[in-house]
């Protein structure tokens, strides 16, 4: 036996070893299905297999380029490049790069990113002169992309009668009119959105069978990870594949099924056993991550789901501390106990920033987790912002880079055929948009006839676009002997981009000119990666693509000792030593907008096992008794999350509050009943009144109470407050007492705190510790 197979245990070895035919490994939470896809491939290698005979299919680069570097620790670095393994849609593109002809496009076409797509639509809806307000260009993208990876194309969405009802009953009639204005633009302009890598793929192996059987005789053993993922297109893609050898293996949890908001189909993984001919299963239920009680607590969770595949995930690990929950009165108080928390544990458990992970439901919810982490000086770092790459100036650069590969990209040429400014103004644009359409060209092709075509352009402006498309040309010649960062330096400075960005001096404009320098550094790294490869060049195009299929986890080197703050989302498949979940909140999580159904609410409990699941050894759970949403402050409740996991593996760090009943009516509606006119006898000496007291008349009005004898009477004095005495504060953090003033209740200080600077605070009411100078 492989050395390698000993580090496997007998549940993982068994489908490892399995060479032929369809299998299926349920793979519960940290059980080591990475460990068996990576072992599989190289045992398989080892009995013989071509590496060019076998697909992986992984949803990040990231977990793509990992696996790579195992297995060729394994077989050897030469035979390990030779593997065709990465995400869906970069698998994809490299196949539709090959065949693009067939289906009518340059083999360098672009991929078009979600702006991209978005800024096409928008142009669309402008054109056909429709109400933006009524067709909002993200709202019609996101209809799109879900029709494209059901396999509605335009053809089918005109078949359907239903589908163009619906849309009407939308107030959304003219739908698949710009759905095919923005598929016929997209292909006239050579270019593919991400759905389109999908799409186009299935309709290459459909409508061109010998495509599909070059395909199936090259990839006669298939792996798919995170099954439970998939949507129906790649289902579809991933069947016809691996319907002539049916040398298939799939992994997935479909306790971890979370992505049913982009169109994944938990049925993939529940009837696999369906879809093919004497299916063998596997189930890997040890978990290696995570302690008992976290293992225990994911456990009970799940179980309250009634859509699930058969599995008990056990550990040997120790029986560790039990999960914590603690209840706050505000966010601004939860990213506060957080930050503390995090604070203390380092110094207890010598551990570093990126030990630790805070998950939320909203992106909205790092605001206040930012801000604690800010004034305790805790460096972190926020996964699924604003990608470096959709930046402005990244993007300007980049649209350049486009148009060497592709001129016929107009979301390119519109971007930078005046950036830096060359006096070609939007009314040239725009008569150069009426051209294009009119002759059913591209913008740039009427640009180099501009002597055929009238266009009632003035002479210079006509210079200034044949100037611009000689220097794309040159640009494309120079291109044929450059790698990336030669041709990316090459265009900054011909361009005048790098110049003109030098002329803002403001820290902004130093921050876009340390970003470029970024994006050249990145690509000198490419150059770099890719001399390694056996099958690369460092080129241009190479480098564009790796660009449009890249995330923001597949960015990350692992090398910044920051916390990570992310949605849950974000985090599947990753794992930290402490993880706090915070927002543990009805309507927040499980989220308000998807408790309609059952298979709403059952998808939100498995997003809860994930975020659950991501802890190796301490796991937190916070709420809070009020929260700031869509402007209004709300009171809040506890999640029912909380209470369905098993009370001998959670712990309270505050007493848990009775569910208070929300009346749904306004109690200012009722008249108050005066009960002394109910009264049928007078009350005798000594016996109480039976109306409310003052308090509790204040409470139901909540009246403020008048300023209590020894608040009138506040002495900073004696409260050990004086000029020079260091304090700290809840929020402020600590500070020095620079000035006091005013007497009683209305003696205020001046502090100034390290984080919070100068504050003027009023004292009776400021809650000070008194440090020791």
């Amino acid at each position: 036996m492989q050395e390698y197979l000993s580090q496997l245990n007998d549940a993982q070895l068994a489908p490892t070893i399995q060479k032929d035919g369809a299998m299926i490994v349920i793979a519960g939470a940290g059980s080591g299905k990475t460990r068996v896809l990576t072992f599989r491939i190289a045992y398989l290698m080892s009995k013989g297999v071509d590496p060019f005979n076998i697909l992986a299919l992984t949803f990040t680069n990231k977990a793509a380029r990992e696996m790579k570097k195992r297995i060729s620790e394994i077989v050897g670095a030469s035979e390990g490049k030779n593997l065709w393994m990465g995400t869906f849609h970069s698998v994809f593109a490299k196949i539709l790069r090959y065949e693009a002809d067939k289906l009518g496009y340059p083999s360098n076409f672009t991929i078009y990113d979600t702006q991209d797509s978005q800024s096409v639509i928008r142009a669309v809806i402008k054109e056909m002169q429709l109400d933006k307000e009524i067709y909002k260009y993200k709202q019609v993208y996101s209809r799109i992309s879900s029709y494209k990876n059901s396999l509605i194309t335009v053809k089918a969405y005109f078949s359907n009668p239903e589908l163009m009802e619906a849309d009407a009953m939308a107030k959304i009639p003219r739908l698949g009119e710009i759905y095919k204005s923005y598929v016929e633009k997209c292909f006239k302009a050579g270019a593919m959105d991400f759905d389109d890598l999908l799409l186009k793929t299935n309709e290459l192996l459909t409508r061109f069978p010998e495509v599909l059987a070059k395909y199936q005789n090259r990839f006669r053993y298939i792996l798919v990870d995170e099954y439970q993922d998939t949507n129906h297109s790649q289902y579809l893609i991933v069947r016809a594949l691996s319907d002539k050898f049916q040398n298939i293996c799939v992994v997935g949890d479909d306790a971890q099924s979370i992505y049913a908001f982009r169109g994944a189909n938990i049925n993939n993984i529940l009837n696999f056993q369906k879809d093919y001919d004497d299916v063998k299963v596997y189930r890997l239920e040890q978990n290696y991550r995570s302690t008992k009680n976290i293992v225990n607590a994911a456990n009970s969770i799940i179980e309250k789901n009634k859509t699930r595949l058969d599995k008990v995930v056990w550990t040997a690990n120790d029986e560790g501390v039990k999960i914590k929950v603690n209840r706050t009165m505000t966010d601004g108080d939860e990213g506060r106990f957080v930050a503390s928390n995090i604070f203390e544990t380092q110094m207890n458990e010598k551990a570093q920033n990126g030990d630790f992970a805070i998950l939320y439901r909203t992106n909205a919810q790092s605001r206040a987790m930012e801000d604690a982490l800010r004034k305790k000086d805790i460096p972190y770092r926020i996964y699924g912002g604003l990608s470096f790459y959709q930046r402005k100036e990244i993007k300007d650069v980049l649209s350049y880079l486009r148009l060497i590969l592709n001129p016929k990209d107009e979301e390119a040429l519109k971007r930078v055929i005046n950036y830096p400014a060359r006096g070609i103004g939007q009314t040239t644009i725009e008569r150069l948009t009426v051209a294009a359409n009119h002759y059913g060209r591209s913008m740039f092709e009427v640009m180099q006839h501009l002597q055929k075509i009238e266009l009632n352009i003035n002479k210079g402006t006509q210079t200034k676009l044949q100037n611009f498309v000689t220097m794309i040309q040159s640009f494309q010649v120079v291109n044929q002997n450059y790698d990336v960062f030669q041709i990316a330096e090459h265009v900054t400075k011909k361009t005048g981009l790098y110049t003109e960005l030098k002329k803002d001096g403001s820290p902004e404009g130093i921050a876009r000119i340390e970003n470029i320098e970024e994006l050249l550094n990145g690509m000198r790294d490419f150059v770099e990666e890719q001399r390694e490869l056996a099958d690369s060049t460092g080129s241009l195009s190479e480098f564009m693509e790796d660009v449009a299929l890249a995330t923001d986890l597949d960015n990350d080197k692992g090398d910044d000792d920051r916390v990570a703050l992310m949605t849950v989302h974000l985090a599947k498949g990753l794992e930290f030593p402490y993880v706090y979940v915070v927002g543990m909140e009805e309507d927040l999580f499980p989220s308000g907008m998807s408790m309609s159904t059952r298979e709403e609410l059952e998808e939100e409990r498995r997003l809860f096992y994930v975020a659950l699941t991501r802890a190796e050894k301490q796991a937190y759970l916070t709420y809070t008794q009020s929260r700031y949403r869509w402007g209004k402050l709300i009171d809040a409740e506890p999640s029912r999350f909380i209470e369905e996991i098993d009370a001998n593996y959670i712990e309270y760090l505050t007493p848990i509050t009775e569910q208070r009943y929300k009346p749904l009516l306004d109690a200012d509606i009722f008249d108050e009943v005066d009960k002394s006119k109910l009264r049928l006898r007078k009350p005798t000496a000594g016996e109480a009144p039976s109306g409310p007291t003052q308090d509790q008349i204040r409470k139901l009005r909540k009246m403020k109470p008048a300023t209590s004898a020894s608040e009138k009477n506040f002495d900073a004095a004696k409260a050990n407050l004086h000029i020079g005495t260091w304090v700290e504060h809840v929020r402020f953090g600590k500070g020095k007492i620079t000035k006091i003033e005013g007497a009683g209740a209305d003696t205020k200080a001046e502090i100034n705190f390290a984080n919070g600077g100068l504050k003027k605070l009023l004292l009776r009411f400021a809650k000070l510790n008194v440090l020791d100078s």
